[in-house]
């Protein structure tokens, strides 16, 4: 289209020629508007006679220094917001100061003083509307290069949810479809043209307008209702996102594409608790530490944590093969990453081969124990509890006799009490591991 061809052309120029074009279109405007005085003070159309020639050339004269000055020149029109209007405000209010008494003292020819009036207000409107003309279509201009990612609905029509807004405009990310509120108040209103919904119409217009993602903008939220909106929103088919801190979203240092998937701490049913570094240090720091399980899901997040604590030695026990090669690979890393000099030792076995572990012993004079290994927080060990509470009891007896006979060594029972119901064998092996290693001593 002839349209997008221009407006690509007028993008693509340099910056001092697309400011000679903006100094030149205010000329014009400001001529334009003495003209438009003119005719709405004493209905004149024809050209200016004589001393009428003054006001003309007055009015570039003044105005272009003043913008000058003001840093009208600098703004970049395709995000021209509130701010940069209320400084063309300003401008024009020193302008008009200005054309008004040179107009008053001197007192020329066919020249009504109320012109001083008169045209300073057109000159305003003129001048604002075209920088507003240019934001609009320029802006959108450029937008129509990226392909939004998505259709969006925001959570929460409150100031982050409008900042947000604000900035997706701008990026072409994301297409915004709605706004979400629970507020009674809010419903069926709109901000900037974007209707407000209830969450009780939430469904309804996912599956009207399309909708891909919903993002939660409401950061003075407390955890219990954001799990009660992230489980109403759980059954529809949307990316549930959330909103990055609004500090980080306006000094650049995380954009909207950075809008965040939920993390599991969003899950959580409880505040999470952070760990105490000093009691870490306190067990890990310059220790030989044994992970059984460490490829697994709960040993290899220990593994991670634990590297961080500058253990002397970490030994990884785990009876899958690939899943051994996997954590090793990722602790070298790590260690490489952060310059931690800690050695460390993969192994593969099984804790249920009880001849492996004492010869694992013998070897590897390890401080702190972490079994991991559990069959029953699986959906196999679901399938046969009795197999993984024998082999959990098998590890926890026989491991704990094994190091007690030897030397001192400290064994961390670990039970993930959310993965099971209290009931379940889970804390059944758990309570025969305590009482096979108390009875070792």
């Amino acid at each position: 289209m002839p349209t997008n061809t221009y407006s690509q052309k007028l993008l693509s120029l340099s910056r001092g020629n697309k400011r000679a074009l903006v100094v030149t279109l205010d000329v014009v405007l400001a001529l334009v508007s003495v003209w438009l005085a003119f005719y709405l003070r004493i209905d004149q159309t024809k050209l200016p006679v004589q001393q009428q020639i003054y006001p003309y050339a007055l009015a570039p004269l003044l105005a272009v220094p003043i913008f000058v000055a003001l840093g009208l020149y600098r703004a970049i029109f395709r995000y021209t917001g509130l701010a940069a209007m209320l400084q063309i405000v300003k401008a024009i209010a020193v302008y008009g100061c200005l054309y008004f008494a040179v107009l008053f003292i001197f007192s020329w020819n066919d020249v009504p003083r109320s012109l001083g009036l008169i045209q300073p207000l057109l000159f305003l409107i003129l001048i604002g509307g075209s920088r507003a003309f240019a934001r609009f279509w320029l802006a959108g201009i450029s937008g129509k290069v990226k392909s939004a990612r998505g259709r969006l609905l925001i959570y929460g029509a409150g100031e982050a949810g409008v900042q947000t807004a604000t900035a997706l405009a701008v990026s072409r990310q994301f297409s915004l479809q709605g706004f979400i509120d629970d507020d009674t108040t809010k419903i069926g209103g709109s901000i900037n043209g974007i209707n407000i919904i209830g969450s009780k119409d939430v469904a309804d217009a996912v599956d009207r307008l399309g909708i891909t993602d919903i993002l939660l903008a409401i950061p003075s939220l407390g955890r219990s209702q954001r799990n009660d909106i992230i489980t109403k929103l759980r059954a529809l088919p949307v990316h549930v996102r959330t909103l990055p801190g609004m500090g980080d979203l306006a000094t650049g240092r995380v954009t909207v594409q950075d809008f965040q998937e939920l993390d599991v701490e969003d899950l959580l049913g409880r505040a999470p608790v952070p760990p105490d570094r000093s009691l870490l240090a306190r067990n890990l720091s310059n220790k030989v530490v044994l992970v059984t399980g460490a490829g697994g899901s709960i040993g290899s997040e220990l593994c991670r944590q634990i590297i961080l604590e500058k253990p002397k030695q970490l030994v990884l026990l785990e009876h899958g093969e690939f899943a051994l090669y996997s954590i090793h690979g990722e602790l070298t890393g790590l260690c490489k990453e952060f310059e931690l000099p800690v050695d460390i030792v993969p192994l593969l076995a099984s804790v249920g081969n009880f001849a492996r572990l004492k010869e694992i012993c013998q070897d590897i004079p390890a401080y702190y124990g972490l079994p991991c290994s559990r069959l029953q927080a699986c959906s196999l060990g679901r399938k046969q509890p009795c197999r993984g509470c024998a082999q959990q009891c098998v590890w926890h007896a026989e491991y704990g006799e094994s190091r007690t006979r030897e030397q001192s060594f400290t064994l961390c029972f670990d039970i993930d009490r959310q993965s099971c119901a209290p009931h379940q064998c889970h804390g059944c092996d758990e309570a025969h591991g305590r009482t096979g290693v108390a009875s070792h001593g």
